[in-house]
């Protein structure tokens, strides 16, 4: 168990941490699930370089979050923005959300959607989704912050048939009302 983490802006120095946090969480979470071969050539250097152009995208509703401990370690990460995916009646995507195994259960989660969920009201977004893969043992986490399931898809990805599902939020105030804990810095 780690301490409670802290919420903050991702930054470009955050890039590698980002891409070790995202590959290990992939090949914890996604084993039978997506082709073993991905997940086995997956590269954290890779990563790192993509993490570094991708947390230098923010704005108005749309950015990247990291949840560190008290080392400033990143343990954890989310991104967001405008919808990628058209579903109607929902205007921003929460696009990723992973976390460390060691950081999982201890409420970082649902403090990453709910901060990510407070920009959007601030950007005057209302209502939001994210898309995940239907047998993903983690899908549940949204349904337990009042996501509803509002939409289902074939989706190919590396060689593979899969199945991704779309959680929504109509109205995110409920979800960012859930940010509690050590304040951002």
């Amino acid at each position: 168990m780690i301490e409670t983490a802290v919420i903050r802006d991702a930054r470009p120095s955050d890039a590698t941490d980002i891409a070790k946090v995202h590959v290990a969480s992939w090949r914890s979470t996604y084993p039978g699930l997506v082709p073993a071969a991905y997940l086995v050539n997956l590269s954290e250097a890779a990563a790192a370089m993509r993490w570094h152009n991708a947390v230098q995208a923010r704005g108005p509703g749309r950015g990247a979050l990291v949840a560190v401990d008290g080392d400033d370690r990143v343990q954890g990460f989310a991104t967001f923005g405008a919808r990628r995916v058209p579903v109607d009646g929902f205007d921003g995507e929460f696009y990723a959300i992973y976390l460390n195994d060691e950081a999982k259960g201890q409420g970082t989660g649902r403090r990453l959607m709910a901060i990510m969920a407070e920009r959007f009201l601030e950007a005057g977004i209302r209502s939001a989704a994210v898309w995940c893969l239907r047998d993903n043992p983690s899908r549940w986490f949204y349904e337990r912050l009042g996501g509803i399931r509002i939409a289902e898809r074939p989706i190919r990805f590396a060689g593979a048939e899969l199945i991704e599902i779309a959680y929504g939020w109509r109205d995110l105030a409920p979800l960012a009302r859930l940010s509690t804990g050590p304040e951002m810095r």
